[in-house]
């Protein structure tokens, strides 16, 4: 049998996605589906006294017209809790406004023609109050109270780490300290946020474009008032996530209910100009930070006030994402002292949440720009400095000052092979542009899961995954489980790990994936680098209870113990003895018709597993960017990219190479041009730069193997390993073709304004 696991199989998705055969939710409902448009306030902060809905109501072909009156009472709840935040769910339609964008009502028409026309004749009756953009703003002490329950505008408080870091730092010989700032980024999948509600004796369908359908299961019948039992969700294609779509929405909630209200399918699908204003963004945070060392340069403390944009009330996620900003800081170098002070504040903004990397690519920016700084002011060479103080294999496992458990991995090698594809790039001369090459390294929380870990952390949810695994009476395999195929490949490598571990070819592997009428259950989906490591590591164990189960069968009909058995391809043969076997078919036909079965085997072949973790795994990469920097317009372009990631073991080299490539190219974004920016009155300005094939450069990634001693099969994760060194490496790379301005480079992104201004004083 071969050995899937470790090859490049062809991604079996992609026949149905390159040949048009895909189905996506914004494809459309079944015949017969209204289509609902949503209502959205026009400004930042403000009252809403009513809606005069007269006009909506009596234009052709509206069905229905929702408004506070008839949905005031939905709320969907916050899953993550921060110390000290008091209100733990929000509404879908309120009173109160605080985000352009926010809904105030949903039409409901035949077409969506007709319920875009009707929305438009909707009148909302707005009070406008001042609006509060940025957390400067925020916390100020004469800005407008946003939320009674939060003094200040401030969410939550807390600190994390050595309570003595502070006095260690004061103490250090040397220290360098900056103020960054990150702009705020919106996810932007190629499938937008759409979801199709039918409701039918009693049992709500739900099919959405998301990465956790049994969240939504939950989130929607708790808001509706439903039984979970008699709601299903449905996730198919699900174009792109980048966590986005980990939750439901307001606006989904809605269609939901406007199903439920009129009895037939209601379809709804965001438009671009809905995805800047309504779709959760992320990243937006002001970090004001310290490291200090030795005149060795060793490392001594790393301190972090780090206050982030929740927006206008904590989302689904709330703090966490600035909160996992804390807990990675540290990366993967030895300090005495580490903390952070963690500060999570309201704006009349669009609420911020998930997105690729969770607050990590923020960490790694703070830590690597401040190992610069130090290098600099040493006269050191950066590489070099970063080498001497990082953790070394044979320290490992080991905890971080912030309470992470890293458990294995090689991190100098990591940076000595990212050194060497970066100074093997010959860029090109004689243009007038300044060029530099710039390092980042990071650890990367992977593998989301210890249920009471979660717990702990105030995560209203559990972390585990299962499996279920059945052979057929003509020994093909189906594989059902809870995670979600959003692009990543998952349906292909759950089915190379099948086939490995039952001893079946992978062609006779199918997967079954995001319907909560058929797959186990997933507390969180396809969320936090964790569906192969955590969904294939219960697969793993289901499959080897499969294979134990179909010995059983085998011994029991040779009349030989187990242990003198041995797979041989199709068949179970005695060691020993070619002629004494059974074929894998026979004993499946045997199994499923419950004959000649030993004592205690039940009848059929399928075993399923859940799987809760003992912790987390930690990934880990080292990054380098050359870039060009012409010096007449600011512009900033990437001319090499160079990735070294350890993922432990890949099932998938292909998979695992372009989800790294995907991942750099959105940290690119980052780094170079995306951002929400908003005008005094609280609008989002229009327009969103995504990096294009011009802005990315040829990405070479190079994959080390060292497996996780946590996780059955040492898989950990790989799906935003991307996203978290691009910003760091590329911020370098421009400090070190521009040293004149180096220690000016404090934010994302370096928009050829930015960079000009800084040159331009």
């Amino acid at each position: 049998m071969a050995d899937y696991v470790g090859a490049r199989a062809a991604r079996r998705e992609d026949a149905r996605l390159l040949t048009g055969r895909a189905r996506f939710v914004a494809h459309g409902g079944p015949p017969g589906a209204a289509h609902a448009a949503v209502v959205r306030s026009p400004i930042a902060h403000g009252r809403l006294a009513g809606c005069d809905v007269r006009a909506a109501r009596s234009a052709e072909g509206v069905l229905d017209v929702m408004t506070i009156r008839e949905a005031g009472s939905l709320r969907l709840p916050c899953v993550m809790i921060a110390p000290g935040q008091e209100e733990t769910s929000y509404p879908a339609l309120a009173e109160a406004v605080r985000y352009v964008g926010q809904p105030l009502a949903v039409v409901v028409a035949e077409t969506p023609e007709a319920a875009h026309a009707a929305a438009a004749l909707v009148e909302p009756a707005l009070t406008g109050l001042p609006p509060v953009i940025g957390v400067e703003h925020a916390l100020h002490p004469d800005a407008p109270r946003l939320h009674a329950a939060y003094p200040g505008n401030v969410v939550t408080d807390f600190t994390m780490g050595d309570e003595d870091c502070e006095t260690v730092l004061a103490a250090a010989d040397h220290v360098v300290e900056a103020t960054f700032r990150f702009g705020r980024v919106s996810p932007f999948p190629m499938e937008p946020r759409s979801v199709v509600a039918d409701c039918a004796d009693g049992e709500l369908t739900v099919r959405i474009s998301t990465q956790a359908p049994h969240h939504v299961r939950e989130h929607v019948a708790e808001a509706l008032g439903l039984a979970v039992g008699r709601v299903r969700v449905v996730a198919h294609e699900t174009g792109g996530g980048f966590g986005a779509k980990e939750h439901v929405y307001p606006d989904e909630l809605l269609v939901c209910l406007a199903a439920v209200r009129l009895g037939r399918p209601v379809s709804w699908t965001e438009t671009p100009g809905e995805r800047l204003t309504a779709t959760l963004a992320s990243r937006e945070a002001v970090h004001r930070a310290r490291l200090g060392f030795d005149r060795d340069g060793r490392f001594v403390a790393l301190y972090t006030d780090i206050v982030g944009d929740l927006g206008a009330h904590p989302s689904n996620v709330g703090i966490s994402p600035f909160a996992v900003t804390a807990t990675m800081l540290p990366g993967p170098y030895r300090f005495e002292r580490a903390a952070a002070r963690v500060r999570g504040v309201v704006t009349t903004t669009t609420p911020t949440g998930s997105y690729r990397g969770f607050g990590q690519p923020e960490a790694t920016w703070t830590r690597e720009r401040l190992v610069d700084r130090a290098a600099r002011l040493l006269g050191t060479d950066p590489v070099e400095l970063r080498a001497r103080n990082m953790i070394r294999p044979e320290e490992l496992p080991v905890a971080s000052r912030l309470w992470q458990r890293y458990d294995s991995g090689d991190y100098p090698e990591a940076l000595r092979r990212v050194r060497a594809l970066a100074t093997a790039f010959a860029p090109p001369v004689g243009d007038g542009r300044r060029r530099g090459i710039g390092y980042s390294c990071h650890v990367e929380s992977t593998g989301l899961g210890p249920s009471m870990a979660m717990r702990a952390m105030g995560m209203e949810s559990g972390g585990f995954e299962s499996a279920l695994v059945r052979m057929e009476p003509d020994t093909s395999v189906v594989v059902t489980a809870g995670v979600v195929g959003i692009g990543q490949g998952i349906e292909t490598a759950l089915a190379q790990v099948a086939a490995d571990r039952v001893g079946v070819p992978l062609e006779r592997v199918s997967v079954v994936l995001g319907d909560t009428a058929a797959t186990p259950y997933s507390p969180v989906g396809a969320i936090a680098s964790r569906s192969a490591a955590l969904g294939g590591a219960a697969l793993i164990r289901a499959a080897a209870r499969l294979r134990e189960r179909i010995v059983a069968i085998a011994a029991h009909r040779l009349e030989v113990a187990p242990e003198d058995l041995e797979p041989d391809g199709d068949a179970v043969r005695v060691k020993g003895d070619p002629l004494a076997s059974l074929t894998l078919r026979e004993i499946a036909v045997s199994a499923w018709r419950g004959w000649n079965l030993p004592d205690g085997v039940p009848p059929g072949l399928e075993e399923r597993v859940t799987y809760d973790p003992a912790d987390f795994t930690y990934a880990y990469g080292a990054h380098a960017a050359a870039v060009a920097v012409d010096p007449e317009t600011g512009a900033v372009e990437v001319e090499g990219y160079w990735a070294v990631n350890d993922a432990g073991v890949v099932i998938n080299p292909a998979i695992a190479e372009g989800q790294v490539r995907g991942g750099v190219a959105q940290g690119i974004g980052m780094a170079l041009t995306e951002e929400i920016v908003y005008s005094a009155d609280g609008r989002p300005a229009p327009g969103y730069l995504t990096p294009t094939a011009r802005e990315v450069p040829e990405i070479v990634v190079e994959l080390m193997e060292t497996p996780s001693p946590v996780t059955p099969g040492g898989m950990k994760g790989i799906g935003e390993a991307g996203t978290i060194g691009p910003p760091a490496a590329i911020g370098n790379a421009v400090a070190a073709a521009l040293p004149e301005i180096a220690d000016l480079i404090d934010r994302t992104p370096l928009t050829p304004e930015r960079v000009w201004s800084w040159l331009n004083p």
